[in-house]
């Protein structure tokens, strides 16, 4: 928009806001018309998150589910584990309980010689 005069720029901004709907000129007055601009540059992207190893989700699931045998692999258990995954790496206290359980139990099969799950 350097290529404009501030009344063109005021000009399209008004022609942008008079195409739009009553719901979205709703939103934009009660955040201020003044202060919007529909010619700003979009945001970056979210940063992609990781895990502590420096993992991204997708990563993760990848490894794991290349070692689940043919025979055990099944969309309940790959469903299952994408969930502990963006739960682990999300840091979500549910997830986390889960998980300290899971490793308590399968210490608790171990000490009593019971083969894990």
């Amino acid at each position: 928009m350097d290529n404009f005069t501030p009344e063109e720029i005021e000009e399209r901004k008004k022609a942008i806001f008079d195409a739009m709907g009553k719901r979205g000129q709703g939103q934009i007055l009660k955040k201020g018309y003044e202060e919007w601009n529909p010619f700003a540059e979009p945001k970056d992207p979210i940063d992609i998150r990781k895990d502590k190893t420096k993992r991204t989700s997708q990563v993760l699931i990848r490894e794991f589910l290349s070692q689940v045998d043919s025979d055990e692999y099944s969309n309940a258990l790959a469903q299952g584990a994408l969930e502990m995954c963006l739960g682990i790496i999300n840091e979500d206290e549910k997830i986390r309980g889960m998980f300290e359980f899971a490793c308590w139990y399968e210490d608790l099969l171990k000490k009593e010689g019971h083969d894990p799950i």
